[in-house]
C-alpha cells in the first residue's frame, strides 16, 4: 500500500495520463466519424434510397442499442475492471466504420437495405459499449476535471471531424464509385482502433461500485426526480434535434442537387463552429449553468433548421451549419455535465444504464417520425419548419424546468393543545 504522501501525486499522474488518452480516443474517433455520420446517408441516396429508408438507417440502431444497453451490468460483472468489460463490445461497435465497405458486394437492389443491415448489427454491441464508456469516464476523471475534459474531447473531435471531412469529401469527388466510399471505410475502420487502444489505456482513479444484481432497483431509480429531471431534459434534447437530421442531407441533394464536395464543405462549417465553441462551453456553464446552455443551444438549432428551409441557394445553408455546430456541441457538452451533476456516485452503472435507454430510445422517435412525416408532405421544407418549431418548443421546456422538480410538500396545520 502506496504512503499517504505518495498516492496522491501518483493519482495525479494517473489521472493526467487518462485526460490525454481520452481526448486522443475522441480525435481518432472523430478521424472516423464522418464516413458513418456525414457521407454513409449520402451513399444511401445514391443507392436510391427514399426518405423512409434514411430515417430507418438513422432511427433503427438507437433502439436495437436500448434494449442491449440493459445487458451492461451484468456484462461488467464478468470483469476485474470497466474498461477490460469494455473491449470486446468496443471492438463489436467499431465495425459499423467496416461493414459498409462490403455493400458493393452485394446485388444492386439489395445494397441500400444492407447498409441498413450494417448500422444494426454494431448497435447490439454499442449498447454495452456506451454505458460502459460512461463509466469509465466517471472512473477515470475526477467530477472537477470532467467539464475541462469534455470541452478538449469535443474541441479535438471536431477538428477531427473537420479535417477528415473535407478530406473524404475530396477523395469521394475525386475516386470512382463505389471504390472511393469502400476504401474510406476500411480506412475510418483502422482509425477507430487507434481509438479502441486509447480507451484501452485509461486506468481507474475512482472505481465505481460494481452493480448489484437488485430486483426492480432500475425500475425504483426511474421514479426518483433527480432521474426523471435528466431524463425529460434528454428526450426533450434528442427527440427534437434527431427528427429531421436525417431529412437535411436528402433537402441538400433533392433542392440543390449538392453533391459530396459541398457536403463536405457545409459539414466543414459546422464543425469549425462547433469546435470553436467547444474551447469556451465550459466558461459558459460555470456562468449560467447547464440547464440554460441547453436552452439556448436548442433554441439556435431550430434557428439553423429554418435558415435551411428557407435558404435560396445552396450557399445560404452554410450559415445554418455554422449556427447549427456551434449550437448542438454547446447543447451536448451541457447535456452531459447535467447528467454528470445530477449522477449519483453509489448508482453509477445503473444510472448511467437508464440514461442511455433514454437516449436511445428519443434518438429512435425521433428520426422515424421526421421520416414518416416526409414521406407524406408535399414538400421537405415544410418538414424542416416543423422540426425547427419542435426544437423552439423543446427549448421552452427545458428552460422552464417543469419536469421532475421536488414537489413541495403541504405543511400540516398546527393544532393547539
Amino acid at each position: 500500500m502506496e504512503p499517504p504522501g505518495e498516492a496522491s501525486p501518483m493519482l495525479a499522474e494517473q489521472e493526467r495520463a487518462n485526460f490525454r488518452h481520452l481526448v486522443l480516443d475522441v480525435m481518432w474517433f472523430g478521424v472516423a466519424f464522418p464516413s458513418t455520420a456525414r457521407f454513409l446517408s449520402v451513399y444511401a441516396i445514391r443507392l436510391g434510397a427514399g426518405a423512409a429508408l434514411l430515417g430507418w438507417i438513422s432511427a433503427l440502431p438507437a433502439i436495437i442499442l436500448l434494449a442491449t444497453s440493459t445487458f451492461a451490468p451484468w456484462w461488467r460483472r464478468r470483469y476485474a475492471t470497466t474498461v477490460d468489460a469494455l473491449f470486446w463490445p468496443g471492438l463489436g461497435f467499431r465495425l459499423v466504420f467496416l461493414l459498409p465497405a462490403l455493400t458493393p458486394f452485394f446485388p444492386r437492389e439489395f445494397q441500400p437495405y444492407w447498409l441498413l443491415i450494417a448500422v444494426v448489427l454494431p448497435a447490439i454491441p454499442q449498447g454495452v459499449s456506451t454505458v460502459l464508456f460512461l463509466v469509465v469516464l466517471r472512473e477515470g476523471i475526477s467530477s472537477r476535471e470532467l467539464p475541462g475534459l469534455m470541452s478538449q474531447r469535443s474541441f479535438a473531435f471536431n477538428v477531427a471531424v473537420g479535417v477528415m471531412t473535407v478530406a473524404f469529401g475530396f477523395w469521394l469527388s475525386k475516386a470512382p464509385f463505389p471504390l472511393n466510399y469502400q476504401l474510406m471505410f476500411v480506412a475510418a475502420f483502422a482509425a477507430s482502433l487507434i481509438s479502441l487502444l486509447h480507451v484501452q489505456a485509461v486506468r481507474e482513479i475512482s472505481p465505481a461500485a460494481l452493480p448489484e444484481r437488485v430486483g426492480g432497483s432500475l425500475r425504483a431509480l426511474m421514479r426518483t426526480p433527480v432521474f426523471q429531471r435528466v431524463a425529460s431534459t434528454t428526450i426533450l434534447v434528442h427527440f427534437s434535434f434527431f427528427t429531421i437530421l436525417p431529412i437535411i442531407p436528402l433537402w441538400l441533394v433533392n433542392r440543390f442537387d449538392a453533391d459530396e464536395r459541398f457536403l463536405s464543405i457545409f459539414g466543414l462549417v459546422e464543425i469549425a463552429a462547433a469546435a470553436l465553441i467547444a474551447t469556451v462551453t465550459g466558461r459558459i456553464v460555470r456562468q449560467v449553468g447547464s440547464r440554460r446552455t441547453i436552452a439556448a443551444g436548442m433554441a439556435l438549432t431550430g434557428l439553423a433548421a429554418l435558415v435551411i428551409a428557407l435558404a435560396p441557394n445552396l450557399y445560404a445553408t452554410l450559415i445554418a451549419a455554422a449556427i447549427s455546430g456551434a449550437a448542438w456541441t454547446a447543447a451536448s457538452i451541457s447535456m452531459f455535465n447535467f447528467f454528470s451533476e445530477n449522477t449519483p456516485p453509489e448508482t453509477v452503472t445503473h444510472f448511467s444504464t437508464v440514461y442511455n435507454q433514454v437516449v436511445s430510445l428519443s434518438i429512435f422517435a425521433g428520426p422515424l417520425l421526421g421520416s414518416q412525416l416526409a414521406s407524406v408532405a408535399p414538400e421537405l421544407s415544410t418538414i424542416l419548419v416543423l422540426g425547427a418549431v419542435l426544437r423552439v418548443i423543446a427549448a421552452g421546456l427545458i428552460q422552464l424546468d417543469i419536469f421532475g422538480r421536488p414537489r413541495r410538500m403541504p405543511q400540516p396545520d398546527t393544532v393547539q393543545p
